[in-house]
């Protein structure tokens, strides 16, 4: 089903156990900045980047092999005039087996291209999905942003 929701996918060599545990590796590859938990239901972690952009996520669906979705607490934007966008969306890693390869399809539900944020956050999350995550899950190393003194 084709939404208005952000969403992209690639296909990768490794096993849906691999993949799941490169997505719930999320300081391998969004931010080093990264704190709290990030493999298990109800684990709640926050995301920072100089003061351009805060969040908190909560799992609140975790199915090894199979999916994690994250419900976006607290949202912040600088440069936008609606600082919360992102605020109540949902973010989901469904991973899916076919054949001998594994498919990782990234949604995040409610990013459209109505939001003010949307052309920065298509470009970002492209980038993170599809360049360091699937890095991550191939070659086992990431880009993620690298840690800085900021205050999550």
């Amino acid at each position: 089903m084709i939404t208005p929701d952000f969403n992209t996918m690639f296909t990768v060599d490794q096993t849906p156990n691999e993949v799941f545990n490169a997505v719930t590796n999320v300081r391998g590859w969004w931010s080093e900045n990264i704190e709290g938990g990030t493999a298990r239901l109800n684990d709640e972690f926050s995301y920072a980047v100089k003061d351009l952009h805060t969040c908190k996520m909560r799992l609140i669906e975790v199915i090894p092999g199979k999916k994690v979705v994250w419900l976006v607490l607290e949202n912040y934007f600088h440069f936008t005039k609606d600082k919360t966008e992102w605020t109540g969306t949902k973010i989901e890693f469904e991973i899916v087996k076919k054949d001998n390869k594994t498919q990782l399809r990234f949604t995040h539900h409610g990013l459209t291209p109505e939001y003010e944020c949307y052309d920065i956050c298509f470009d970002a999350w492209t980038g993170y999905i599809n360049n360091s995550l699937r890095s991550l899950i191939t070659t086992g190393k990431g880009q993620p942003n690298p840690r800085e003194n900021v205050t999550v």
